[in-house]
């Protein structure tokens, strides 16, 4: 690889990232549309209006039977291999619409290993283990269509809890994560008016306060997290448990006729607009290429930051969601990479003086260390709810906040700077913990990342990425026990490098794209070493540019529940970030 072929590459990603910069001056990107949207979102039609969105549920339909497998079945993207969860919830709706296919029957039937409601139930909930989060949706739907008939086979949902003060919820151990809340009780009103029982009557007086805390964690829009799957759950399960001409069925029922797409397909969630921005904000030469954006970018992701207690998760001010959507909550990862953004946008070029600090800022660190696990690790959406993995502490999260506070520290007035310390070092300790059990020089296992995987793995996990990732975060802080921290790690993607120059999710995966640029991002802070690994890599991506498959969609990403989606600007950024640190 040389500098030629480099700028060619960097000259050709800038031109098409800012091809894809939207008129309000954010990244929107382009989520890949979902077989699980699409199937749940037409039968939450159904079962509101069946006559009124005709329109939609028709388009729906053809778009799902034109993308089945010649087997019968769908995978979550169209990029993705055939799995049982997409398959089930496509099969449901065709069944629910008199076009079920026989082929996916039989494919269920041969993935469940029988065809009874017995083998169903237990199938799903097996596969989805002690989290009950999307399990139990799954069983709603299919017992709403008629698909099973056993209700009380179904884990009731309580959704009495949800009218407790929200503080209290991690003493509980809910059965769903922290986003799950207004399932939780569309869920379980709807279970209760099916399934009926004696203490009915007793239920019934928690109902009115539990549909006003499921009023007051609405956005304005209508769609809970800007996701067709949660908004389509609770609003079919509202329907059918005698809310269908309820404020918060009806509002669930704008929100999924405004966001389907023209060809009668739904994507995963609206928009990654907060995450995207971000990430572009970082890889852009800001000085050299595009002066002008610097100012702007800034004042658009400050302006993003919430500012009041979330409703959805009880979050304090100050942190960052996914999205500019009201949809959107805070969360650890997103706030890492604004506030990150805002320092290079911000604070790079010039001397950090503590007076120049933004209050978004500070806001924004204050948010962090309130979200910050007692196990010293940072998690995704809420402190210390549970052991369900969104609301655990993740070391590609965690490695990311070190960043966001180890760029900021030095500026920080010396009250905060003390308090911001406590928790980046206990961030510290909790990365080190990872690796107690684990080699750290001669066989090294990596960090698996908890919003990221690749689905050619046989167990669907990615450590290259959150190895990488978090190398590349840690690097970045140029503080000594940071750097410790990834140099333990660098021999596992040394590793896991493939004969063909590029990485896969793991050791002997097929390379993608994404990966292998997060690969080399991490090993870029090494400019000394690893020089053959790192000409490998970038030959890897240059033969992907000159063959025209350098942007083709890779599903790495995974949303809740470990659905995947591809997102058309990963490439694109992880390829520029990789470069970031070259001259050329």
């Amino acid at each position: 690889m040389n500098t030629d072929q480099l700028k060619e590459m960097q000259a050709d990603a800038l031109q098409r990232l800012m091809k894809c910069r939207s008129a309000d001056g954010m990244w929107r990107g382009s989520l890949s549309s979902s077989p699980i949207s699409t199937a749940v979102s037409v039968f939450a039609l159904q079962r509101i209006d069946e006559e009124r969105y005709a329109e939609q549920i028709s388009a729906g339909v053809r778009w799902l039977k034109a993308t089945m497998k010649d087997d019968g079945s769908w995978g979550d993207s169209v990029e993705s291999p055939s799995n049982m969860t997409a398959t089930l919830l496509t099969y449901v709706s065709l069944f629910a619409v008199g076009q079920a296919p026989l082929a996916s029957r039989q494919y269920l039937n041969h993935r469940f290993g029988g065809d009874s409601e017995e083998v169903l139930i237990q199938g799903v909930l097996q596969y989805y283990g002690r989290d009950l989060t999307f399990s139990v949706p799954i069983l709603m739907m299919c017992a709403l269509a008629g698909v099973i008939t056993s209700w009380k086979k179904i884990p009731p949902f309580p959704f009495e809890l949800a009218t407790l003060p929200q503080r209290l919820f991690r003493f509980f151990n809910l059965p769903v994560v922290s986003y799950a809340i207004p399932a939780l009780i569309a869920i379980g009103i709807c279970q209760m008016h099916k399934k009926g029982g004696l203490l009915v009557p007793l239920r019934r007086l928690f109902v009115p306060k539990a549909m006003r805390v499921l009023v007051g964690m609405q956005p304005i829009d209508g769609g809970f997290l800007e996701a067709a799957p949660l908004t389509a759950f609770v609003s079919m399960c509202l329907a059918e448990g005698g809310y269908r001409e309820h404020e918060v069925t009806q509002r669930c029922a704008r929100f999924l006729v405004d966001t389907v797409r023209e060809d009668g397909s739904w994507p995963i969630d609206t928009n990654l607009s907060g995450w995207l921005t971000s990430l572009a904000a970082k890889v852009l030469p800001i000085t050299t290429c595009y002066p002008g954006l610097k100012t702007h970018l800034a004042a658009i992701i400050k302006r993003n930051a919430t500012t009041t207690v979330h409703p959805f998760t009880a979050a304090a001010p100050g942190g960052w969601g996914w999205s500019d959507l009201s949809g959107s909550v805070p969360d650890g990862d997103d706030t890492s990479g604004a506030l990150v953004a805002l320092h290079h946008l911000l604070m790079e070029e010039q001397r950090a003086e503590r007076e120049e600090v933004p209050v978004e800022v500070t806001n924004g660190l204050k948010w962090l260390m309130w979200l910050q696990n007692n196990d010293g690790g940072m998690p995704t959406f809420c402190k210390g709810w549970g052991e369900l993995p969104f609301d655990r502490s993740s070391p590609d999260i965690t490695a990311h906040a070190i960043l966001a506070m180890g760029l900021w520290l030095p500026s920080l007035e010396d009250r905060l700077k003390e308090k911001v310390q406590q928790s980046f070092d206990r961030m510290i300790t909790w990365m080190e913990r990872t690796l107690d059990s684990k080699p750290t020089t001669q066989n090294p296992t990596g960090w698996v990342p908890l919003w990221f995987g690749d689905q050619d793995a046989p167990d669907e996990k990615a450590p290259v990425y959150g190895t990488a990732t978090a190398i590349d975060y840690l690097m970045s802080t140029h503080h000594p026990s940071a750097t410790r921290l990834a140099q333990s790690q660098i021999a596992f993607l040394l590793r896991t490098q493939n004969d063909d120059g590029g990485w896969g999710g793991n050791l002997g995966i097929p390379s993608k794209v994404t990966f292998t640029s997060r690969a080399l991002a991490a090993l870029a802070h090494f400019p000394d070493d690893f020089d053959d690994a790192r000409s490998r890599g970038w030959d890897y991506l240059y033969r992907r540019f000159k063959a025209g498959t350098l942007y083709d969609r890779e599903p790495i990403g995974l949303y809740f529940s470990r659905l995947w989606y591809s997102e058309e600007l990963y490439n694109i950024l992880f390829l520029l970030n990789a470069m970031k640190g070259m001259t050329l």
